[in-house]
């Protein structure tokens, strides 16, 4: 199967966890895309999505489905978002599509946050992927400064702005055998909006694609 494939498998079983009538939680990229028109085929629709990004939002307007924002709603039942990397713990990075500060907004409204991936980004540990960092433009020396005081090497993606405004940095170099505490870490330094590391906002749940077949891994919570 191709990838592209494997990213369909994987949109259309995470229909599994989503209950007709209610307002879910939507992510943003290639393998939502494909949950997204999973959604839109329901026999019994959505009440509505809460969407992480304005292509997200466009895409579900355009197939009918109501998009609120996240100060309509108090809670989810459900979050459902790709990954750039998770490991065997569910933690992840994310940011690959510039959309991870809004990501974290919805996933924090979630209940459960089910991750579809392709098995390409299932790792051991992670920092293979360039790590994003969103952050406000006149920081950005400093951030840079910083990564490079502990073995990474940022640098700004070309032509990017976050549906905030914001530019991204991509760090290279960073092996992360610890998430929350470099999450927690990055989060205090000025100027950083949003880091890419899903810790604190792990997956309960992923869908893997697989040659195989969807596997599903389910992460304790210790």
């Amino acid at each position: 199967m191709t990838q592209d494939e494997l990213k369909a498998l994987v949109g259309r079983a995470a229909i599994e966890y989503v209950t007709p009538g209610r307002v879910i939680g939507v992510g943003t990229g290639s393998t939502v895309n494909h949950f997204i028109d999973a959604l839109a085929a329901m026999p019994v629709p959505v009440a509505g999505a809460v969407s992480s990004s304005v292509a997200s939002t466009e895409r579900l307007r355009a197939r009918g489905i109501r998009v609120l924002e996240a100060g309509e709603v108090e809670r989810l039942p459900v979050y459902v978002d790709g990954a750039d990397e998770i490991d065997s713990r569910g933690y992840m990075i994310k940011g690959g599509g510039a959309a991870l500060t809004r990501e974290k907004i919805v996933a924090d409204l979630a209940e459960r946050f089910v991750c579809i991936a392709d098995a390409s980004k299932a790792v051991d540990v992670l920092g293979r992927y360039p790590l994003p960092v969103e952050v406000i433009e006149m920081a950005l020396p400093q951030v840079v400064r910083r990564f490079a005081a502990i073995g990474g090497t940022a640098s700004a993606r070309a032509g990017v702005r976050t549906d905030n405004g914001h530019p991204i940095l991509d760090v290279r170099g960073l092996v992360i055998t610890d998430p929350p505490a470099l999450e927690a870490e990055i989060n205090q330094w000025p100027g950083v909006v949003t880091v890419g590391i899903f810790a604190r906002h792990r997956a309960q749940v992923c869908l893997l694609g697989t040659a195989e077949g969807v596997r599903t891994l389910r992460y304790s919570a210790g």
